[in-house]
């Protein structure tokens, strides 16, 4: 059973850092990829960064580029996102998905499978 289970949101302050993990189980960790999307209330989910497990190749959305890593330690059967600079906008439930393919860009959700059950990022102004 694929099993992804997301931590380290939390409340910061503009311009602050938080690291969120997503630690993936039931699955060959290195023949998927693994996105991490958000959703603020009333908006749509969106697709903020993409890894290819098998090789590390990453992509952005342009709204994060520059200020979000994406990263994984396969030894650990886990991704990271990195998220610095911090705006109030990026508050937003964020989850891991994981696809048996490499990255697509654009990042759609629709090109899941596997859904973690998210964890809250709140930037205060």
């Amino acid at each position: 059973e694929v099993q992804l289970v997301e931590s380290g949101g939390g409340l910061v302050q503009t311009g602050g850092s938080l690291r969120l993990s997503c630690a993936a189980s039931g699955f060959t960790f290195d023949a998927y990829a693994v996105g991490w999307f958000r959703q603020a209330p009333g908006k749509e989910r969106e697709g903020v960064s993409c890894i290819t497990l098998g090789d590390g190749s990453t992509y952005y959305a342009d709204s994060v580029k520059g200020r979000f890593t994406a990263s994984s330690d396969n030894a650990k059967n886990t991704v990271y996102l990195e998220m610095n600079s911090l705006k109030p906008e990026d508050t937003a439930v964020y989850y891991c998905a994981a696809e048996p393919h490499i990255c697509r860009h654009p990042i759609g959700p629709l090109d899941y499978d596997y859904w973690g059950q998210g964890t809250q990022v709140t930037v205060s102004s």
